[in-house]
């Protein structure tokens, strides 16, 4: 065969392919399905839901077809919220996903189910969740309004602690709800809160911390909510705060707290709470075992509270008498940051004259066991 037709034939085929590519049979072959709307996959993902919680049958192989099908509807939401790589999320479809959950029950129905479901996609769907309490829909949190009417689901979140195969998920949906001050009013005035207590005491040191941060963000998010509940709920709470969370046995539950009573306090909202905290004797003496830790960063946090009893302009005398008996032994964290305030306290304590006499008492400055 001679160059010149080798070179024809060559030409022709290529003739071939570009004239198949131009079909437009040939086409349709390439094509990708096309996508279905964002709120049609949440319509999706609530089927799906009903099947998985009336099926009792947990091994059937229609329930692994459905649970793999949700798998992949969960994932695709996540993706609409949360973007793809370095592709930002769309605010319309956003906000289509956000308003068919919610209007359609969809979240409750994903919440029961949170045990049924693969474990992969309870942590997509533990940030879908966490991420519908931030979308606005005509520049409105709807997410608020439906957790008011729906206040129910938030007994399953805090009670998922004592679950420990979900109390991670139901933790991290909770802690996003409490963003919305209709969620911290109800969680702090249920019977749920002296829950807390007991969850951050749990064995389990992931689910114990997680529960730690919830707390926190219950304490510490909506100021006037939370100034409100303490001056209410101040006996109780403070005797459980102090019993269970600064003298608890736990380093690093003893290390959390000390931090988030110092910023309760230290608060502007809570200017009448702190007041009467460092009015009580017993409350002094609790930081002053604190301030004898061999650990440097729970002395540090406890000497920024307990600067807080000295500086009281109406010490009561018991507090005055204690404080007297103390001046030489005021143990802090040798930092050269808090020598001058550590200087100035002395200096403070030393100044004051006390006005009833005590006896020297044991149980003044209790060791704390570690």
């Amino acid at each position: 065969m001679s160059i010149a037709m080798k070179e024809e034939d060559a030409l022709n085929l290529k003739k071939l392919v570009r004239k198949v590519l131009r079909n437009n049979s040939m086409k349709n072959l390439f094509k990708s399905k096309k996508p279905r709307p964002p709120a049609q996959t949440v319509r999706d993902i609530k089927t799906l839901l009903s099947y998985i919680s009336s099926d009792s049958e947990d091994s059937s192989p229609r329930l692994h077809a459905k649970l793999a099908q949700l798998d992949a509807d969960v994932r695709e939401v996540k993706s609409i919220l949360y973007g793809i790589e370095e592709s930002e999320p769309v605010a319309e479809a956003c906000a289509q996903v956000t308003q068919e959950f919610f209007a359609d029950d969809t979240m409750r129905l994903l919440i029961l189910c949170l045990p049924k479901i693969n474990f992969e996609t309870r942590k997509d769907a533990t940030r879908v969740i966490a991420n519908l309490q931030r979308q606005p829909v005509q520049s409105r949190l709807i997410a608020s309004g439906y957790l008011e009417q729906n206040l129910d689901l938030l007994d399953v979140m805090i009670t998922g602690y004592e679950d420990p195969s979900n109390a991670l998920h139901y933790g991290g949906m909770l802690r996003e709800c409490i963003r919305h001050q209709v969620v911290a009013c109800y969680v702090l005035e249920s019977s749920h809160m002296m829950k807390f207590f007991d969850y951050i005491q749990l064995p389990n040191f992931e689910i114990a911390s997680d529960a730690a941060a919830t707390f926190k963000e219950l304490m510490t998010r909506h100021k006037s909510t939370v100034a409100y509940f303490l001056k209410e709920n101040y006996s109780w709470f403070f005797s459980e705060f102090n019993s269970k969370m600064l003298e608890s046995p736990n380093y690093m539950t003893r290390r959390h707290a000390v931090k988030l009573l110092g910023d309760m306090l230290l608060d502007r909202s809570n200017s009448a709470v702190m007041v009467r905290y460092v009015s009580c004797k017993n409350n002094m003496i609790v930081l002053m075992n604190l301030l004898r830790e061999t650990h440097k960063c729970i002395q540090i946090d406890a000497f920024h509270v307990f600067k807080l009893f000295v500086a009281n302009q109406n010490k009561p005398a018991d507090i005055i008498t204690i404080l007297v008996r103390a001046k030489y032994g005021i143990c802090c964290a040798e930092d050269e940051m808090f020598e001058a305030d550590k200087a100035q306290v002395v200096k403070d304590i030393r100044e004051l004259v006390a006005t009833t006499p005590v006896g020297c008492s044991g149980e003044l400055l209790k060791p704390v066991v570690d």
